[in-house]
């Protein structure tokens, strides 16, 4: 699947993009698990995530919108987290930014305005009913995602939580391809452009 601000559909870029993108996060659970230390292990994220970002910038001149905001986050909240010495601030991160997503989605159809096909509407040829469908899929599994967040950091360990990190990862990946019938239904996309996955 393409990266939503280039297009580039080829599969070996789709997943190197998305090891990328996913590595600060299996990192941190990687580091956690074998220190228990939660301030080391964040400092792995913010690295992670200003390495992910650069790389992206220096081999694509330039960064999808949505890997690049969710980059962000992470550099803001990691940051914040140690600034302030709590972990938290960072395990809030899934929560407010998943939140603030399914919310950008929703809002952008009240008023109609689909963000996602302002964002992807270069790659992919949909009805606005198409369009629509695909929103409310996205909202619905971003807010589910923020409140399950919001409910593991609450009730669980921070080493549960950080494996439950990774598995809302691969959660994400499943459920971008479990789009791919309704794309292949209802898109017509352009030659060499692939439904894109704006999961990350």
């Amino acid at each position: 699947m393409p990266d939503p601000a280039t297009g580039a559909g080829e599969p070996g870029q789709t997943a190197w993009r998305g090891a990328l993108d996913a590595a600060p996060a299996f990192i941190f659970l990687i580091v956690l698990l074998a220190t228990h230390n939660f301030r080391l292990a964040t400092w792995f994220v913010v690295a992670g995530a200003a390495i992910a970002l650069s790389v992206r910038l220096v081999r694509d001149r330039r960064i999808a919108p949505l890997p690049a905001f969710t980059g962000v986050m992470a550099l803001a909240f990691g940051g914040a987290s140690l600034v302030f010495r709590r972990a938290d601030i960072l395990q809030m991160k899934m929560t407010i930014v998943d939140g603030a997503l399914g919310a950008l989605l929703f809002g952008g159809l009240a008023i109609r305005r689909n963000p996602l096909k302002h964002l992807l509407g270069g790659a992919l040829k949909l009805t606005d009913e198409a369009w629509a469908k695909l929103a409310v899929r996205y909202g619905l599994f971003w807010w589910a995602s923020a409140i399950a967040n919001e409910f593991v950091r609450r009730t669980q360990s921070t080493e549960t939580w950080a494996a439950f990190r990774v598995g809302a990862i691969i959660a994400a990946v499943l459920f971008a391809l479990a789009q791919t019938p309704f794309l292949m239904k209802n898109a017509k996309t352009e030659i060499g452009v692939e439904p894109p996955d704006v999961s990350l």
